[in-house]
């Protein structure tokens, strides 16, 4: 059967939507990771969903899996190039999430963790 879509933004959530690829989409934008560094840096996403969330992005291009041949095994998760062109869509989306804890809110400070996504450009 051939895919239909109503509008292309729902290509686009196929693909990155959800509560958890667009954030390890934005830890990828700041180098390599293990997947132990993603779980640390996403303390509420369960190793399972971590792991799901990984394979589903690999599988559709976005990521690599790169491992090692090391004992113990050694794995890390990059962008492809394919998974760069998401940059500018993932900056924006911060911008605007930031914008918006800021009407909500007031200071985004005090609503964000202090992590390196949030620092202030």
């Amino acid at each position: 059967m051939e895919k239909k879509y109503n509008i292309a933004v729902e290509a686009t959530l196929e693909v990155i939507g959800g509560k958890w690829k667009c954030v390890i989409l934005c830890h990828l934008t700041h180098g390599k990771k293990r997947t132990s560094e993603l779980k640390r840096h996403m303390p509420k996403i369960t190793q399972k969903m971590l792991t799901q969330q990984l394979r589903e992005l690999e599988q559709s291009g976005i990521i690599n899996r790169i491992t090692y041949n090391t004992v113990p095994p050694k794995v890390e998760y990059e962008l492809t190039e394919y998974g760069w062109s998401l940059h500018p869509i993932l900056d924006m989306l911060c911008n605007w999430g930031r914008e918006h804890i800021t009407k909500e809110y007031g200071n985004a400070e005090d609503v964000l963790e202090d992590t390196y996504l949030n620092a202030t450009r």
